[in-house]
């Protein structure tokens, strides 16, 4: 591969955060893989790693002056991809504490998010991720934590710490309201948005 070639794809669509974000993609995929096989260990931690690839790729991105158009659609893509499908196979495991309806919420929270994104932004609006809406993902990812160390303890047949059980339930339904409460907000601020550009 010529030098010119090299440079195009470390500065261009394929650049180092991209490719760290196509990684987490894949890393969320093996995760939907171990998940059903009661693998709840590996997945806390291929998990750990994947949500922590959120902050890596973000950074380099602005750091480096790195932030393309591929960026800016895999990114939140890869984040909906690895909370959503977490909490929709965790919803399938009773003692995870995630009930099915909770899941409901969050997909739908997210596709709700995604549209009025897309609408805005195709008219010029900006849009961005608020600081409700990345502490929701915080929560979410904790909650998921939680709740995969929970199974694992009970996969493992080992008596979980009296705390962790009502730990998980907290931060789940902690999770929930910052779902509730973020989505809203980018309700109200699309709502505003739309009645500015009229």
């Amino acid at each position: 591969m010529s030098t010119g070639s090299q440079n195009r794809i470390r500065h261009g669509a394929l650049n180092l955060p991209n490719q760290i974000t196509i990684a987490r993609l894949a890393l969320a995929v093996i995760v939907f893989v171990l998940l059903p096989l009661g693998q709840y260990l590996a997945s806390l931690v291929l998990f750990v790693v994947a949500a922590a690839t959120d902050w890596i790729d973000g950074y380099l991105a602005r750091r480096n002056k790195q932030v393309t158009q591929l960026g800016r659609i895999l990114d939140p893509f890869a984040d909906k991809i690895l909370i959503c499908g977490a909490y929709i196979f965790l919803a399938a495991e009773p003692a995870s504490r995630i009930p099915a309806w909770m899941a409901v919420v969050v997909v739908a929270r997210e596709l709700l998010v995604t549209a009025l994104r897309s609408f805005l932004e195709e008219r010029g609006a900006d849009f961005s991720a608020t600081q409700a809406g990345k502490l929701k993902m915080a929560l979410q990812c904790l909650a998921v934590v939680a709740s995969l160390c929970l199974l694992g303890g009970l996969r493992t047949a080992t008596v979980p710490p009296a705390w962790l059980p009502g730990s998980v339930t907290v931060l789940v339904w902690l999770a929930l309201v910052a779902t509730v409460y973020s989505g809203i907000g980018y309700v109200i601020s699309a709502a505003r948005l739309l009645g500015a550009a009229r």
